[in-house]
């Protein structure tokens, strides 16, 4: 995919302080992403721009993200998210291709990133989920890591907790078809996730 391991690399590195400063961010359970080659999926919440680079700095691995086609109208710009993994999908219109590129990403043992509510929230709140992680997950038989990047306090440079759960296995998530109630099923257990993460951080919050 012109993916480039040095441009990631050095990204991270810049992105790393400036992050630690302007966020304050913390990272709860980077472990629960295991470093041992295999495909996984993270299915993430979406409220902020700097949620994919938070995501992508909380744990070890690279991190290639399925994004909307609009960020790809701006050729230099698509240029450089694609050389960071990124690869688009038109929402809405149950993109075959996207799907396809997810699942290559996933057998060649690599990590797929997706904010399963389909776009960001405007208001901070979580939206309804989609299911279009739960059918890449079903093709490939990859775990699901549920995320949530919680903002603290108010301000858009409020701090942020970015949590990961524990994967969720294709048994787990009831997968045994991809009709549209597993896969609606599947996309509501993984919010769920995520909402207990949001809550528990945000009461960890209120309690300090």
């Amino acid at each position: 995919m012109g993916q480039s391991k040095v441009l990631y690399a050095v990204g991270r590195v810049v992105c790393t302080p400036i992050y630690k400063l302007i966020y304050r961010y913390k990272v709860k359970n980077k472990a629960n992403i295991p470093d041992d080659g295999k495909g996984y999926i993270i299915a993430c919440n979406h409220f902020s721009f700097s949620d994919p680079v938070l995501l992508g700095l909380g744990q070890k691995r690279r991190v290639n993200f399925m994004a909307k086609d609009e960020l790809f109208k701006n050729k230099f710009f698509a240029w450089l998210i694609r050389k960071l993994g990124a690869f688009p999908v038109t929402r809405g219109a149950g993109d075959g291709k996207a799907i396809k590129n997810g699942e290559d990403i996933i057998n060649e043992g690599n990590l797929m990133g997706i904010f399963i509510e389909g776009g960001r929230s405007r208001t901070g709140e979580l939206m309804r989920p989609r299911s279009g992680f739960a059918l890449i997950a079903k093709q490939t038989g990859a775990p699901v890591v549920p995320a949530c990047i919680t903002r603290i306090g108010n301000g858009i440079f409020s701090k942020r907790i970015i949590h990961f759960s524990d994967p969720i296995t294709v048994e787990e998530l009831g997968l045994t078809s991809v009709d549209r109630r597993a896969l609606k099923n599947a996309s509501n257990m993984v919010m769920g996730k995520i909402k207990e993460m949001r809550e528990q951080d945000l009461n960890e919050y209120k309690r300090s």
